[in-house]
């Protein structure tokens, strides 16, 4: 990527109106280079003494040449990171209207238990006799998720929600193998509202992937999915409530329709957020569900960072729950690993070690401060919050189906027609507004589609702030004078408009100076 796009002799622009600057700062909106830009050979923040000369056992692999990492002074990398800092949207600066990732606020009671002497130093690798009350903890946090959901069993290893939706698929394919019909139920059958990650996972593991459609109130389709059903189904992947931030309203009758086929009902839990203390999976004939503890539980979210999705089963899935169970002996908890007897048929082992101890404690510290009572609230708040955006912005935008919603509010892109202005010029108008934008162009299902979920999280007059700026933008639009500049904005962010097809598509991931060809200077060529 050009960092000069957006650019005008190295002054960000805010459009015809802006005023420059020298030094292309605006106010306290710091112009920030590339922190291999702002290096000089021979810089550092320390002084360290010349090491002692000692045997070369590096088998003639020592480095030739310099490593590539830019010089700076220590006040230099704190104001570079800090400035950086300034720059990133996040849960904690505003409302962060995301619909299906649920960016809910992290409390900082999670912060402080997490941070707990011996909970935050644990070393995975510790005898288990000194990790007692970690393996308490964990046991603690999966009759939690068992309660909440109806299930009898959890995995709790699985490191993400796609990993989570892995083992549950596994643990159907482990128990089709057992019945001896692995290799006759190949087909999973997937809403065509699902998440990407279902047809996905399904796929990986050898399965066909047959898309069931939505009806026009965007629920699945039930005439369609008893349809397709047969002896070579294997399994439902069903989002409930689904990606268009409706509840399934005919999920007893799915339910009931794959059992009676022989198939296995997988439910993605990524909205248990807008049920949770409300409904039970289980009693809906969930036979797996993966919970993604950053949209439910408060654990941070994204960023590739450490992550949790365990998976709770059913009783006909439960003994192929995945190594290492942990169990208890009397007053001695222990760890199960691979290849010791259990109660079940375990399918293996899903990761290095038994799940991720922060996030497990800070779920659990959320569960708790929350107690039985609290989370029943947080659901209703979610949807209570989603229904109100709805309701203020039902006569300026557009909703994709009619009546209620569940935890997101879902509108399409028809209040836009004829206006010149597209959902991503919208969306990066919002930009200027201050507001991250919503997810725009999903659920596919919908034409145009910006999917917003508020949570519980955020006080009814950052709703209101939030519905009058989309109102503003919409009047904007439809105004028919405007659609130039919402094809311009965003104007104040620190960089302008990308061209994002080409990004995705010729990403530039190493950073060198124009004037140094490649291969001349290693402190010049290292990567960003």
């Amino acid at each position: 990527m050009d960092r000069s796009q957006g650019r005008t002799g190295g002054i960000v622009t805010g459009g015809a109106s802006a005023s420059a600057t020298f030094t292309g700062n605006r106010a306290l909106q710091i112009e920030e280079p590339l922190i291999f830009e702002m290096g000089q050979a021979g810089r550092t923040g320390v002084d360290l003494p010349e090491p002692p000369k000692v045997e070369d056992r590096l088998n003639g692999l020592r480095r030739g040449g310099e490593i590539g990492l830019p010089g700076l002074s220590e006040p230099q990398v704190v104001q570079h990171f800090t400035r950086l800092s300034q720059k990133n949207y996040a849960i904690d600066m505003g409302v962060y209207p995301l619909g299906s990732c649920t960016m809910k606020h992290n409390p900082r009671v999670n912060e402080k238990v997490a941070r707990l002497a011996g909970i935050g130093d644990l070393h995975p690798l510790q005898p288990v006799s000194t990790v007692q009350g970690a393996l308490e903890l964990i046991d603690r946090l999966a009759h939690w998720l068992k309660t909440l959901t109806g299930m009898p069993a959890v995995a709790m290893s699985p490191a993400a929600g796609a990993h989570g939706e892995m083992c549950g698929m596994m643990a159907i394919a482990a128990a089709l193998e057992a019945k001896g019909e692995r290799a006759t139920r190949r087909t999973v059958l997937a809403p065509e509202s699902a998440h990407g990650t279902n047809p996905a996972t399904a796929a990986a593991l050898g399965f066909t992937v047959k898309p069931i459609p939505a009806n026009d109130k965007g629920r699945v389709d039930l005439d369609a999915l008893k349809a397709a059903l047969g002896p070579d189904v294997a399994a439902i992947m069903l989002t409930n409530p689904n990606t268009c931030g409706l509840f399934e309203s005919e999920i007893i009758e799915i339910s009931t329709a794959v059992h009676a086929a022989g198939a296995y009902f997988y439910c993605d839990g990524a909205n248990f957020n807008a049920i949770v203390g409300r409904v039970r999976p289980g009693d809906l004939g969930v036979d797996c569900m993966h919970i993604n503890l950053h949209k439910t539980f408060s654990t941070p979210h994204g960023g590739g960072g450490p992550g949790a999705g365990p998976v709770v089963l059913s009783q006909a899935l439960a003994p192929y729950a995945p190594y290492p169970w942990i169990v208890k002996s009397g007053d001695v908890w222990t760890v199960a690993e691979d290849g010791a007897t259990v109660d079940g048929q375990p399918l293996g082992r899903l990761k290095a070690f038994h799940g991720q101890m922060g996030m497990f404690t800070r779920a659990l510290a959320y569960i708790m401060s929350h107690g039985a009572d609290g989370l029943k609230q947080v659901a209703e708040d979610a949807v209570l919050s989603a229904n109100y955006v709805m309701a203020a912005l039902k006569d300026t935008m557009t909703p994709a189906f009619d009546g209620p919603c569940m935890h997101e509010a879902l509108f399409d892109d028809s209040f836009l027609k004829d206006t010149g202005v597209s959902t991503l010029d919208f969306a990066k108008a919002m930009i200027d507004e201050g507001y991250h934008p919503m997810t725009m162009y999903f659920p596919l299902v919908v034409h145009g589609a910006m999917l917003i979920e508020p949570t519980e999280s955020q006080a009814k007059e950052d709703l209101d702030q939030f519905i009058a700026a989309l109102k503003s933008l919409a009047e904007r639009a439809k105004s028919g004078t405007a659609a130039e500049a919402f094809k311009a904005a965003p104007l104040y962010s620190p960089r302008r408009r990308l061209d994002e097809t080409l990004a995705a598509r010729k990403p530039v991931l190493r950073w060198r100076p124009s004037n140094n060809p490649p291969g001349s200077d290693p402190m010049k060529q290292a990567a960003e």
